[in-house]
């Protein structure tokens, strides 16, 4: 836990280290999120974080939902390889072809779950209380909950999906709350 900052909030140490990251920990980090295409961004951009900082996916989110059409599955989903060429070149983003390739084949398994995105997810969501971690020693990396949503994205057609990722994932989007014991968001 870092002290108040200049707004009297005491925050997760993350959430104070920089602007952007201080804007996401207030306003998305660990609140739930539902919806095919929120969802569909999130699991994309988890992806793509992988092996790198999530502030730098942070500071090219705006491009990344410009090159992927809103992260609209369907959209996506409709991404030939000249697409793929096109997202090659674009600066404002990853460029790395197998993220990529895997953003595409995902968006197209979305597509055939038929609406059934959310309800997938939240799955795997734990139920009943959980204890407030103290310290970031405290927060997993993996649990049970993401292992199985790796296991069955993976079983779905789904790429980029690890344990790791998938536990991330479920930080992003409330699905656990991991916010430290002290920091203002801590519910």
């Amino acid at each position: 836990m870092t002290p108040p900052g200049p707004d009297g909030r005491p925050r997760c140490a993350w959430g104070a280290s920089t602007p952007d990251y201080a804007e996401y920990h207030d306003v998305e980090w660990g609140v739930p999120l539902h919806g095919e295409t929120g969802l569909f961004e999130r699991i994309s951009l988890e992806a793509f974080q992988s092996g790198l900082s999530w502030l730098t996916i942070l500071r090219k989110r705006p491009a990344f939902r410009v090159a992927f059409a809103g992260f609209v599955p369907a959209a996506v989903a409709a991404f030939d390889e000249r697409d793929v060429a096109r997202l090659l070149t674009d600066t404002g983003i990853v460029r790395n072809r197998a993220k990529i390739a895997a953003t595409v084949r995902n968006a197209r398994v979305v597509t055939e779950l038929g609406g059934g995105l959310d309800a997938l997810l939240w799955s795997f969501a734990p139920g009943g209380p959980r204890r407030r971690p103290r310290t970031f020693a405290d927060v997993p990396a993996t649990t049970a909950e993401s292992t199985a949503m790796a296991r069955e994205l993976k079983r779905r057609g789904f790429a980029f999906v690890g344990p790791t990722t998938c536990y991330a994932l479920m930080q992003a989007t409330g699905m656990v709350d991991d916010h430290l014991a002290g920091c203002w968001r801590a519910s």
